[in-house]
């Protein structure tokens, strides 16, 4: 039986679903407790209605825009997502051409399966983003920055929202890990404690116990600042009170999130929020936006609310497991 075509992003997931191992397709697709947040990201754009002009010129369209002033071909980055290589062989190279190809931006994940370094010769010329997980040992996430700055990163997205990991039940009944094949390529103790099974918890909750420092504050976020001459970005925001502290701080964009429905169930969608901070950012900081995004028709919808751009991230993975 041969691979079966696909025409939307529903079909490359009803086909990863089935095709990859429940190791790999659990954590990718698995949302905190209950999942609620996870379904209404992707059902709350069903809200939102058209509100269509006729009569316009569009045989001349252009959909491209800027990011923190670099050009892309149209507003849909790449969001960064762990351990691509679970999806394919080829993992986040595969990920850093393609988006090269397409003139859009690639954000790595700190846990990604291929190095800050490969990734860049990768992709060359393409714009990437680094996304950062500050860790208790400082030394450490300083030597990401720096590589991160030396292999031509153009901004550090900052994740704010994981002090400590969701609760993932599926991954926790999975008892996720790390394939023995595989590292966590940006750490030079590679498996780390991502490989070791326990009875009961998954290997990535004893890693974030272990390295991800829960006593980040904004204080660091101006360390962070003081120590790179890269833009930073802060990835998690949902309130409009902690956006205006993010203005304060002088962060140049603002990365609206729920990570996905992964981290903490009964929040609101990115698309429900994304009004009130634009409003209240007022210009002052590029506003992005992650979540749910399954087409086109969801992307515009939330760059007429006021996104500079969107990015996507299951689909990435879904995409990966089928080409």
């Amino acid at each position: 039986m041969g691979i079966p075509e696909v025409f939307c992003v529903r079909d490359l997931e009803r086909f990863a679903t089935s095709y990859l191992d429940q190791n790999a397709i659990g954590y990718y697709n698995s949302g905190a407790d209950d999942e609620e947040t996870l379904r209404d990201n992707v059902n709350s754009f069903k809200k939102l209605q058209f509100r269509p002009r006729m009569l316009i010129d569009v045989t001349k369209v252009d959909c491209s825009t800027t990011i923190l002033g670099h050009k892309i071909a149209f507003p849909i980055g790449i969001a960064p997502t762990a351990m691509q290589r679970m999806a394919h062989p080829d993992g986040e190279i595969a990920t850093a051409k393609a988006a090269r190809s397409m003139k859009t931006c690639m954000t790595l994940s700190t846990l990604s399966t291929t190095s800050i370094e490969d990734i860049a010769a990768a992709s060359q010329d393409g714009l990437r983003w680094f996304q950062l997980y500050v860790v208790k040992n400082r030394e450490i996430t300083r030597q990401f920055v720096k590589r991160a700055e030396k292999s031509g990163y153009k901004a550090l997205v900052v994740t704010v929202d994981a002090p400590v990991l969701g609760n993932r039940r599926i991954d926790v009944k999975n008892r996720f890990r790390l394939p023995p094949h595989l590292t966590l390529a940006n750490f030079d103790h590679g498996r780390s404690s991502v490989n070791k099974e326990s009875v009961a918890d998954s290997g990535l909750s004893r890693y974030f116990v272990e390295s991800i420092d829960a006593s980040l504050t904004w204080k660091d976020i101006d360390w962070l600042k003081s120590i790179t001459s890269l833009p930073v970005i802060v990835k998690g925001i949902l309130t409009v009170e902690d956006a205006e502290i993010a203005v304060q701080y002088g962060i140049k964009g603002i990365w609206i999130s729920n990570h996905g429905g992964r981290q903490l169930d009964g929040v609101p969608t990115a698309i429900d929020v994304l009004p009130e901070i634009v409003s209240a950012v007022n210009g002052r900081a590029e506003i992005f936006a992650d979540g749910g995004f399954r087409s086109g028709m969801d992307a515009f919808k939330a760059i007429a609310l006021g996104a500079r751009a969107v990015f996507v991230g299951r689909p990435i993975l879904w995409s990966l497991a089928y080409n």
